[in-house]
């Protein structure tokens, strides 16, 4: 069985031209034939060279893998019991669904209250990150969960004043993180600030830190989509110069007279703007960590992506030593930015394998009675089904699970809709919910019971993606309530089987039919 799709994908914009015979092992037709105007990969590559590396059409999509991983969470099954209840009385009118609390809290003292355990992953300097943060600040906020403002925010802004070359301002960053601010209610949630080697260059945490009150600082070690720094794409010519003066790496040279002769004539239309590789060391890490916690930081998080186990141990060991709040683990295959297509889908390890050598990394620690951090993971979770396996899989360690693609998704959905509502041209598949935003979303009459007049100022971006969060919260519930566990702490590893013998192996966790067994020889024997 092939696990990949060579040579041709809707995130390239390529297919091939005998679409029902493709040669297996290199995605190439099976009759190559000279006069092909080339519409695969390879074609493409011909005539556009590196622009192909990329998913298109770039600033109004997100992308993950299209490989099917040998296991995913759809190889296990969440185990359901008829009996018995934890954290409610075992009452059939007592231990009712919406009992569930899905409330947790993560970071030193348990400091940081979340109405529910997801929290939106790091979204940075990309086109679609900024054209929709207003519905991600304001929906994160109402939702009561963490938010990440991504690498690269304030080295991407055009209005950002620099002193000594460090950031000093930067209007971008002041308002996305005074829009979650703003709508932060009663210290649920919070939002955080990464940094990746150019951020660090600058002193963007320090500004965060000392001039917008950002409490929650994430240092960057990468993410599951790529194994090299941020990049984006650039359309104008004297910004990507500026970026050049900031001290990023960008492709072609702006500054070369011949790149600009061919830029100004229509040879390619885009820059490509890349970050450094980050390199990690113990000693330059923990030392890291306690400038943030000099500068003002309150809490500090890790975020790290799918590199090879040595590295995981790593993250691990190295966040149990400096003390951090929070340790995020990336799987393969992810991402919100415009990571290059092919390592996207060849490169990391996926999430199930990554997570479940998490958990063993962890417990390793946890049994010499070291430090452990709080723990979530990302990679592929848009649903509530996954958030529970998610979480069994590496209970008692994994607080919670980061989201990207899926916040997003319900964030531009519910743009989408608002602009329809307001030019009169909504889609008949949703014009039958009503014709108002009030009508359309559903949890549109509890926010204005709510908020009252502000209700007004709430985007239908944040509605998009608040109605979001409440179906995975109500989701999770019911999925709770099914195996009586009526609070997260009390969700274990045994609440979830494996299918199959593969994802037993690689989980640690039992093959369903051997789930109960010793259970099952007490009852049948009594």
């Amino acid at each position: 069985m092939a696990y990949t799709k060579l040579n041709r994908s809707a995130a390239t914009l390529t297919k091939n031209r005998t679409e029902g015979s493709i040669s297996p092992f290199s995605g190439m037709c099976v009759t190559c034939v000279d006069g092909c105007i080339g519409m695969c990969e390879i074609g493409k590559s011909a005539y556009r060279g590196p622009e192909v590396l990329y998913p298109q059409p770039f600033g109004i999509i997100t992308s993950a893998s299209e490989k099917e991983y040998p296991v995913d969470l759809s190889h296990f099954s969440i185990m359901g019991t008829a009996v018995g209840a934890h954290g409610v009385k075992a009452d059939s009118d007592k231990a009712t669904f919406p009992k569930v609390t899905i409330e947790t809290r993560i970071g030193h003292d348990k400091g940081i209250k979340l109405k529910v355990p997801f929290i939106v992953s790091a979204m940075g300097s990309t086109n679609v990150a900024k054209q929709n943060w207003q519905g991600l600040a304001i929906g994160a906020a109402l939702s009561g969960t963490i938010l990440t403002i991504g690498e690269n925010v304030c080295g991407m802004d055009e209005e950002s004043e620099f002193k000594n070359g460090n950031i000093v301002r930067s209007p971008d960053m002041e308002t996305r993180v005074n829009l979650f601010k703003e709508w932060q209610e009663n210290g649920y949630g919070t939002i955080a600030v990464q940094a990746n080697v150019e951020d660090t260059r600058l002193g963007v945490h320090e500004y965060v830190i000392k001039k917008l009150g950002v409490e929650a600082v994430e240092l960057k070690w990468g993410q599951g989509a790529k194994d090299i720094g941020g990049e984006v794409k650039i359309k104008d010519l004297k910004k990507a110069q500026e970026l050049k003066k900031r001290g990023y790496i960008v492709l072609p040279d702006p500054e070369s007279p011949n790149v600009i002769k061919a830029f100004e004539k229509g040879s390619f239309k885009e820059f490509e703007r890349h970050s450094r590789l980050g390199m990690v060391e113990e000693e330059s890490f923990i030392q890291r960590v306690e400038e943030l916690r000099s500068a003002g930081a309150k809490y500090v998080f890790l975020k790290t992506g799918a590199y090879r186990p040595a590295d995981l141990a790593r993250a691990v060991k190295f966040s149990s030593k400096a003390k951090i709040d929070l340790l995020t683990v990336d799987g393969a295959g992810g991402g919100t930015g415009m990571s290059p297509w092919r390592m996207m889908n060849e490169w990391g390890i996926p999430s199930v394998e990554i997570w479940s050598l998490l958990y063993q990394y962890l417990r390793k620690l946890d049994e010499k009675g070291d430090y452990i951090p709080d723990v979530v993971v990302s990679g592929g979770i848009t649903l509530e089904d996954q958030i529970y396996k998610a979480l069994a899989l590496g209970a008692p360690y994994f607080k919670a699970v980061g989201m990207a693609r899926g916040p997003m998704a319900a964030t531009m959905v519910g743009k989408t809709i608002g602009k329809t509502i307001e030019e009169g041209l909504i889609p008949v598949y949703v014009e039958r919910f009503g014709s108002s935003a009030e009508e359309i979303f559903v949890t549109a009459p509890e926010l204005k019971r709510k908020y009252k007049e502000r209700f007004n100022n709430i985007p239908t971006g944040a509605m998009g993606l608040y109605s979001y969060f409440t179906r995975l919260s109500q989701g999770l519930r019911q999925l709770m309530a099914g195996n009586r566990k009526f609070a997260l702490q009390y969700i274990t590893r045994n609440d979830i089987a494996a299918l199959t013998q593969d994802g037993a192996n690689i989980s640690g966790i039992p093959y369903i039919l051997d789930v109960d067994k010793e259970e099952v020889d007490k009852i049948l024997k009594g």
